[in-house]
């Protein structure tokens, strides 16, 4: 689910692939993104942030404003394996990404970040699947990671060191909205439960809608997801859903907080940027309705990440 789609002969596309990292202390979250664009093109050569290959490092502390940092590099530094095959690799410079692990190395704006990190994972996904138009495939779903962060001197270290997701998006241009949120429920003695939504725009005024939940070695898909409350600014989303099998499941997700962090992200026609609204360190609820009236619920106060667009 990893393989690379973008040959390099592409003008128009953005391929990425992300880990958001819940640390286990509950001390913040980690967000690394390695992310190529429009490779025929040498991605936006007007834009000082528009390199055709970028690695991303976003630290989120707890009760602190997050830190972003990003790196540019040009196609000639790029070793990637072949289009469409196993086992995948991605590296630039000293920053690589494959099937079970990821290491970078920035220097930026005087600060230092680097990472080693390995993961597993018991369960994966496909939200969503347009052919050349665009996917949104996880990889690991369920992700264990282990390994060390250190950021200008202050190290972050264990085995585990937190918990979270890998994911793989691509496409020939960015949605005009979408919301997004995966989240990560640990209880004690209990294989970890996740659930993640996808929600943005389609032709025609339609819009696409998908939950998957993974849930004591079950999957549950939901397609009907009814809106409560989606509210950008406060980054609140709730909703509600059921699926053939008469699962009932209401979320309440909760981004709201210093932990909001906005960024600018370039279009794939080079025609400017939009804005990104993500906590990695959102709160999430979810309510599991059961057909013979049983009713479950899971919490979790920081391994949830919200991502809102329009």
């Amino acid at each position: 689910m990893n393989e690379m789609y973008s040959a390099m002969s592409v003008r128009r596309r953005y391929e990425v692939w992300f880990i958001r990292m819940g640390l286990a202390d509950g001390s913040g979250a980690w967000w690394f993104r390695y992310l190529l664009m429009n490779p025929s093109r040498g991605g936006c050569a007007g834009d000082t942030h528009g390199a055709p290959v970028q690695v991303w490092a976003t630290w989120f502390p707890r009760g602190e404003k997050p830190q972003t940092f990003i790196q540019g590099y040009t196609l000639d530094l790029l070793h990637t394996s072949r289009r469409k095959s196993v086992p995948f690799h991605l590296e630039v410079d000293r920053n690589r990404i494959d099937e079970i692990a990821c290491c970078g190395k920035l220097e930026v704006d005087g600060h230092s970040i680097s990472w080693n990190l390995q993961y597993e994972s018991t369960f994966r996904a496909t939200l969503s699947d347009k052919g050349w138009i665009g996917f949104s495939r996880t990889p690991h779903s369920d992700a264990v990671f282990s390994g060390e962060v250190v950021l200008d001197g202050r190290r972050f270290s264990g085995q585990p060191l937190g918990f979270g997701v890998q994911g793989h998006n691509c496409g020939y241009r960015h949605r005009n909205f979408w919301t997004w949120s995966h989240a990560y429920f640990s209880e004690k003695g209990k294989h970890p439960s996740t659930l993640e939504t996808l929600t943005y725009e389609m032709p025609l005024g339609l819009v696409f809608r998908k939950a998957v939940f993974y849930h004591s070695g079950q999957v549950f898909l939901f397609r009907n997801l009814k809106e409560r409350e989606r509210n950008r600014e406060s980054m609140h989303w709730s909703f509600e859903c059921q699926n053939k099998g008469g699962v009932g499941l209401e979320a309440f997700i909760d981004g709201s907080g210093p932990s909001i962090h906005r960024l600018p992200y370039l279009k794939t026609d080079c025609g400017g940027r939009f804005e990104v609204s993500n906590n990695s360190l959102a709160s999430a609820m979810i309510v599991i309705q059961k057909p013979g009236g049983q009713s479950e619920r899971l919490y979790t106060s920081n391994g949830a990440v919200l991502e809102m667009v329009g």
